[in-house]
Order: structure tokens, then C-alpha cells, then sequence
């Protein structure tokens, strides 16, 4: 509704100045050319496809600055006349603006071609040998270059005033435009060196041995996905061999946490696997099965483990893929019995059970507020219907409208898969609905009147929506009571927490049977379909608390030795036999 609204009176404005410009009005142009271009300052900020969307119906943005020009140069010419010398120098001064956003739009674009050609770039090294320049400000640096469009303002605001204050707010456009433009150019000068390949690659390869790696992580993927490596990146500070992680999409590193650890993005196979500064490490982790991964796969030198990125009863962490690895790491006994049963491949003796080193943060006690919290975590519709285990589109807004309806009330944290909505478009319209009607919740609160509470009242409850990369999952374990979820990784690592949790049983399965095919939820309560048991979760007795315990062991491996210790290990015997 909102970018309908923004549409309408963008579009709106443009007859109006057509009938201002006839008449002629000048007020009347001047105040609804201010309008207008008020809403080409929000019109991108309210939708991300609006801007697209007129443009795929011939309304782009320069075609309707070049309109509001056009139309206060008929503005011009009804008020001093075709015949004027202003007008005509208005007319050359309008032309003239975009021929000076047309030289700066090619001298970012140039930039931005060469920083993008380098064929490796890098976070946590040190590289100013490369002397790589600053990036110059975003009203500079923009390809699109919609600030100089922007200056078709004093132009087109002038001619309210007559034909001389419009030439003269030309002539001021093209100097300050062709200022910027000339400001441009110190910075591709400097960027050039970063063409020389050769160069590039020297200096660092010469930083990477001096690193001396020995252990690799090695990720690829769509930004989405980015949480797969960033939940590693923590833990590979922590062991007792130099990290560093390789990237192969260009600015993935912006998509993951701050870290100590030094990365490499090498987007060319080629150059990957032609790059001799990895070749004293002796381990390469993966923790999602990507075609791009061959590339590393081909190197030699390097063991391969497949960590994955969470354990689970999904069909992701017993793939047949998982057999092109050296080894395959999973948390504990579960981990090597689902590819026992799966006989995809891969060898019993390859699987090493390591632990879950990341979860050693997680409490088992809860946030101990007066009333209780509910985190809803439903997983993502997978890659295709054999995966689909989510109950967001089926089931997610019926379970949030009963936690926000139950009594006594109860806290909801909400906390979507990163990948909700990637494949199946119904999955992100239940969960803005979701959104909806938490906000409203919020919303309703705020609005309705709170007398002052007697003593031991219950105070006013926040519920919390997150869908950026903090609170983090483990957070949110940490703030919660109880778990509601789907089959994912997030019930196996909620167990850490030995919390009472409840699995989403989305297609109806008997009880049995799905404990059967889904062993991580046998310590936990099914939900059906028809939101049968969710009530007897929220409000029954925990009588489960111990067989948490245990299922816990057996899908995270032992309390001692920790998690930590036991990764280390693993790492320290593939070291020793290499």
C-alpha cells in the first residue's frame, strides 16, 4: 500500500507541472516541483523494488528528472519567450548537467571496474604494499551518480524566479557537477596499479606465507547463507593451529562477524587453485556442499573435512555429496548413525565425532523474568519439496496468534531461518504476517492505558522480532524458556541448553513413526498440524527434563571432555598423520 501511495503521487505531480508550466503558474510549478522531488528522495526508501518497477515501465529515474527539466523550460519559455537568449542558454545549461553526470558516471564506473577486477581481496592482512586508495565519498563514489541528478534543482527551482535565476542555477549545477567529476579522477589514477594481476598476487601470497596457515575454512554461497561460516568463525580462533578462511563471492567477508581470523576472497578457480601461499597448511573445512567447492577439493595438499554448518535430522547432514571428503566431523554418536542408516557412502571410519564447540556459551538456566519466553525458530522451506520441514507457511501464523492469545501471557521471540523465503514466496508472506501481527501486538500495548501496578503485578512484556544477525541464535537461547521449532540443527543445539522444546510435526505423522524417522525430537513434544499439544507444552508439567539429558549425549557427544578439547584433538591427529 505504501509504494502504491509513493507511485501515485510521483506520477501525480507531473501533469500537475504540465498545467503550471502552461498556464503559466510559477508558484504553483515551484511548490509541486519541491513535492516531487521530496518523493523521489523516499520513493527508494519505501520498497526496495519501486525504483526497478518504474523503470521496467519506461519511468526511470533519469527519463523523469530529464521531464521536470523539459517542463520548466516550457516554464521558461511561456514566461520570457521561445526568443529569449536566456532560455536558450537555460536549454544548453539543462544538456550540459548531463553531460557532466555522463563523465563522472564513467569515471566511477571505471573505479569500481578495477577494484572489482582484483583478483584477490583480503580482511585481517597487510597489504599496503598494494597502496589500494580510499574509496572516495558515496556522493562520489555512486555509478549511478543520482546526486548530480539532484542538481537539476536549482535549474528547475530558478525558473519559479524567472529566466535569469534558472540559467545562473545551471551554470552553478555544471560547476559543482564537473567539480565532483574532476575530484574523481586522483582516485582511479591511484586504483590503476590494482590491475596489474601479477603485482596483486605477489604481494598477497608474500603476506599469506608470512602468515604460515595451517588450517583452512573454505566457504562459498549466496550472501543469505553467510550465517553457515560466520557461526565457525569463533571457534577457529580458538584452535591451537593459524586459521584463515577463503571466500569466492565478492564481499561476502561485509556479511560476516569481525574476526581475528585473515580472509581471502579469490572469486577465480584459476587463481584458487594456482595459489601457493596455502601450501603449508594441511586441513580444509567445509561447511556446505556447494559446487564451488570442487575447486578446493582439487588441491592435493589439503585434507577435506566436512563440518557442515548444524546437525540435524534433515537430509543435509547425511548427504550422499558428504562422500567426496576425506572425512566427515559430526557432534556426536547421532551424527555417525544417520550416515550408518543412510548408506550413502560414506565410510564409518572417516566420520570423527567432535563436538559442538560453539554452544559452550549456552545456559541452562533461563532469563528468570517473571513470566516465561517462547522462542518460535521455524527453519526455511529447503531447496525443494523433499526438504520441506518448515511450518512457517502452514502452520507459523496460527502458532504465533496462540502465543500471543495465551494466558498467563507469555514472551515470543521470533527468529526466521536467514534462507526463509529464498525458494517458495508463501514461506515470506506468512512470515510478514508474522511480523504484522507482532508488531500490532507491540502496538496495542503501547496504546492501551497502564494504571500504576500494585506490587508483584506483572510487568509490560516486549516480544522481539530477529531477522538480522543479532541477538543471535545462542542468544536467543540464552533468553528463552522453552524452544518451539521444526527439524533443523536448532534442536539439536537448544539441547544444550536442556530446556523443554517442541518440534513441529508439519506433515502428521503417528507419534511413533516420526520419532522414528527424526531421533533429535524424542525428548521433546509434537505439535500437529491442527496446533494439537501445543497447549499442553506451553501450560503441562515438564516430565521430560532427563531424557533431554540423555538424547542431549547422544546428538552432542559427551559433557567431558568439552567440545573444545575434542575439536582440537581431532585436528592435532590429522596433523600427526599427515
Amino acid at each position: 500500500m505504501r509504494r502504491l501511495i509513493v507511485i501515485a503521487a510521483l506520477l501525480a505531480c507531473y501533469p500537475v507541472l504540465l498545467v503550471a508550466a502552461l498556464w503559466p503558474a510559477p508558484v504553483a510549478f515551484g511548490a509541486v516541483a519541491a513535492i516531487s522531488y521530496a518523493v523521489e528522495y523516499i520513493a527508494p526508501r519505501a520498497g526496495r523494488p519501486l525504483p526497478e518497477l518504474l523503470a521496467k515501465v519506461h519511468l526511470g529515474t533519469t527519463l523523469r528528472f530529464a521531464v521536470r527539466e523539459t517542463l520548466a523550460l516550457l516554464l521558461v519559455a511561456r514566461t520570457a519567450g521561445p526568443d529569449s537568449p536566456w532560455f536558450v542558454a537555460l536549454a544548453a545549461g539543462v544538456l550540459a548537467i548531463h553531460a557532466v553526470r555522463a563523465a563522472h558516471t564513467g569515471l566511477a564506473m571505471r573505479l569500481r571496474q578495477m577494484l572489482s577486477r582484483m583478483p584477490v581481496t583480503t580482511r585481517n592482512l597487510d597489504v599496503s604494499a598494494l597502496r589500494i586508495p580510499r574509496m572516495p565519498p558515496w556522493p562520489l563514489r555512486s555509478s549511478a551518480s543520482l546526486p548530480f541528478l539532484y542538481l537539476d534543482a536549482l535549474p528547475v527551482l530558478g525558473a519559479v524566479f524567472g529566466a535569469e535565476p534558472a540559467t545562473f542555477g545551471a551554470g552553478l549545477a555544471i560547476l559543482t557537477g564537473a567539480a565532483g567529476a574532476l575530484a574523481m579522477i586522483p582516485y582511479v589514477r591511484r586504483a590503476v596499479p590494482l590491475t596489474d594481476k601479477a603485482r596483486v598476487m605477489e604481494v598477497i601470497g608474500e603476506q599469506v606465507e608470512r602468515y604460515r596457515p595451517e588450517v583452512v575454512l573454505y566457504f562459498s554461497g549466496a550472501t543469505q547463507a553467510a550465517y553457515q561460516a560466520r557461526m565457525w568463525l569463533p571457534t577457529l580462533e580458538r584452535i591451537d593451529r593459524r586459521a584463515i578462511v577463503i571466500l569466492r563471492e565478492r564481499g561476502m567477508a561485509a556479511h560476516l562477524e569481525d574476526t581475528t581470523l585473515p580472509m581471502l576472497c579469490i572469486p577465480s578457480s584459476a587463481d584458487l587453485m594456482s595459489f601457493r601461499a596455502l601450501s603449508r597448511a594441511k586441513l580444509c573445512f567445509y561447511v556446505a556442499n556447494v559446487g564451488r567447492n570442487v575447486h578446493m577439493l582439487r588441491i592435493p595438499t589439503l585434507r577435506s573435512v566436512f563440518l557442515n554448518h548444524g546437525d540435524s535430522d534433515k537430509e543435509a547432514s547425511f548427504n550422499p555429496f558428504s562422500r567426496v571428503y576425506d572425512e566427515v566431523w559430526v557432534a556426536g554418536p547421532a551424527g555417525r548413525d544417520r550416515y550408518r542408516r543412510a548408506k550413502v557412502g560414506v565410510r564409518d571410519e572417516n566420520i570423527h565425532e567432535v563436538g559442538r564447540p560453539q554452544l559452550e556459551g549456552i545456559s541452562t538456566e533461563g532469563p528468570g523474568l517473571p513470566y516465561r519466553t517462547v522462542l518460535y525458530a521455524p527453519t526455511w522451506e529447503g531447496w525443494n519439496d523433499d526438504l520441506f520441514h518448515t511450518s512457517l507457511i502452514t502452520m507459523g501464523p496460527r502458532i504465533v496468534r496462540a502465543l500471543l492469545d495465551h494466558r498467563p501471557a507469555v514472551r515470543v521471540i521470533y527468529k526466521p531461518h536467514p534462507l526463509t523465503g529464498h525458494r517458495d514466496k508463501s514461506a515470506l508472506r506468512a512470515h510478514r504476517k508474522i511480523v504484522s501481527m507482532i508488531e500490532a501486538a507491540e502496538l496495542a500495548k503501547s496504546k492501551a492505558r497502564h494504571p500504576s501496578r500494585a506490587e508483584g503485578d506483572t510487568p509490560r512484556i516486549r516480544h522481539l522480532i530477529v531477522t538480522g544477525d543479532e541477538p543471535t541464535l545462542y542468544d536467543c537461547f540464552n533468553e528463552s524458556d522453552l524452544l518451539i521449532s521444526d527439524i533443523s540443527s536448532v534442536v539439536t543445539d537448544f539441547l544444550a541448553s536442556e530446556k523443554p522444546y517442541a518440534v513441529t510435526n508439519v506433515a502428521g505423522l503417528p507419534e511413533r513413526a516420526f520419532h522414528e524417522r527424526y531421533p533429535s525430537t524424542e525428548a521433546g513434544a509434537l505439535i500437529g498440524p491442527d496446533l494439537s499439544g501445543l497447549a499442553a507444552f506451553i501450560d503441562g508439567e515438564d516430565t521430560l527434563a532427563r531424557a533431554r539429558v540423555k538424547l542431549r549425549n547422544h546428538l552432542l557427544g559427551p559433557e567431558y571432555p568439552d567440545a573444545m578439547t575434542r575439536f582440537n584433538a581431532a585436528i592435532e591427529r590429522v596433523f600427526a598423520g599427515s
